[in-house]
């Protein structure tokens, strides 16, 4: 990508709304920007994050033997209602009449369509189980939207759902996906901490969040001084302010923010939708349900909170839209450019008529993991190197800079 041909310009001042970190450095550097309250339009370069982020997640959920699919979101009342969840709902989905006056709703979450499709078919214990992953835009009010896309209304999200014949089955499974996130989370670069949680309004059992520590997060994870299992606050006071793993009663307090949950949800939509399978003597039987998810626009907020400095954003290389920011001060760069491509190296080259400081100033703010320098004092044959998250900067030909690229 050159930058002279890229028309969306970074900004030096920071948008007025922007109250947090990512708020501020995704639209300053123009991955995002802000539609209205809560809701933001991701712009080519930030679109890359966020591919890269699913094509992680993607590679995960595949590995658990889960296909991809999609949803609808648009969906109709009397769906809700078989699950009980029409009423339940109406804090946080989007219900309105269409222009024949049927109830519909904007779905937030995918259980009542999930089981609505296994229902379309007769079940046999031999079939299952089903695995099957989306990512989507969510649509949920949020009375009080803040920290850019930390909490928004409208949100790109991976949620999985699981059908199983058994509880044993389900329960195996289930520990496999939370396997993944922990490989998922540590590939997007936030470490987590898996948290005991309530099952809100997906579940009346405990379910699991991930949570990463942050003083701009809005939760409260209370870590367990003897096992360090986490707990939320909501778990924590009703088991009596002790850890239901050990009986430990010490705690320590964090700040944190959810970047992924997984619900065990039994077989209660099952039997409200009644959806049944036949088993091995042909008895119809409810079947068990799980769900798991990941906020894709979330991940990307959180990674910036986690990984920024005063200069701007240093992206981990997992999800960076290049590898590479060429500072292009001399006609030399234009070779080196073609180079790093032919070498199969992703590349923002900045080859505007701008002063180097301009260009070392967006070249921080964007934060490609390396910066590579082509100036009047780098000497012939040699580029200048550069880490994002570095002081340093050192010579060296571009053999083994490309050397060096293909080895991270």
């Amino acid at each position: 990508m050159r930058l002279s041909t890229y028309n969306f310009k970074t900004r030096r001042e920071t948008p007025q709304d922007a109250d947090s970190a990512n708020a501020a450095l995704l639209s300053r550097g123009r991955f995002i920007e802000r539609g209205m309250t809560g809701v933001y339009n991701f712009l080519p370069m930030g679109w890359v994050v966020m591919e890269n982020i699913m094509s992680i997640i993607r590679k995960h959920m595949n590995s658990t033997g889960a296909y991809e699919g999609r949803f609808t979101t648009l969906q109709d009342k009397q769906l809700w209602d078989r699950a009980g969840r029409w009423e339940s709902g109406k804090d946080i989905m989007y219900q309105f009449k269409d222009h024949g006056e049927r109830e519909v709703g904007l779905g937030f979450t995918h259980e009542e369509v999930f089981v609505d499709l296994l229902s379309r078919q007769p079940l046999s214990y031999a079939d299952f189980p089903y695995k099957v992953y989306q990512f989507q835009t969510k649509f949920r009010f949020e009375a009080r939207p803040k920290s850019g896309l930390l909490r928004g209304r409208e949100f790109l999200m991976k949620d999985l759902y699981s059908a199983h014949a058994t509880d044993e089955e389900l329960k195996t499974y289930y520990d496999q996906v939370k396997e993944a996130y922990h490989t998922i989370f540590t590939e997007l670069g936030i470490p987590v901490i898996e948290t005991l949680a309530s099952g809100g309004v997906f579940t009346d059992n405990f379910s699991h969040e991930f949570q990463t520590i942050s003083p701009i997060g809005e939760d409260e994870v209370y870590i367990c001084d003897q096992c360090k299992m986490g707990i939320n606050k909501e778990v924590i006071e009703k088991v009596g302010h002790k850890c239901p793993n050990c009986g430990g009663t010490q705690f320590s307090i964090e700040k944190t923010i959810e970047v992924g949950n997984t619900f065990d949800l039994g077989t209660y939509y099952s039997e409200k939708m009644a959806v049944t399978y036949a088993d091995s003597e042909d008895v119809q039987k409810p079947f068990w349900l799980a769900s798991y998810g990941i906020g894709i626009s979330r991940a990307m907020g959180t990674i910036v909170e986690l990984h920024h400095d005063d200069k701007g954003i240093i992206w981990p290389e997992s999800v960076a839209p290049a590898s590479v920011h060429l500072v292009g001060l001399t006609e030399r760069a234009e070779a080196v450019y073609q180079q790093l491509i032919e070498a199969g190296i992703l590349v923002i080259y900045d080859d505007r008529a701008l002063s180097a400081g301009e260009k070392f100033a967006d070249a921080d703010l964007l934060g490609m993991p390396v910066r590579i320098t082509v100036g009047a004092k780098t000497p012939e044959g040699q580029v200048e190197w550069k880490n994002r998250d570095g002081e340093r900067s050192d010579n060296m030909t571009l053999e083994t800079a490309i050397n060096k690229l293909k080895e991270d």
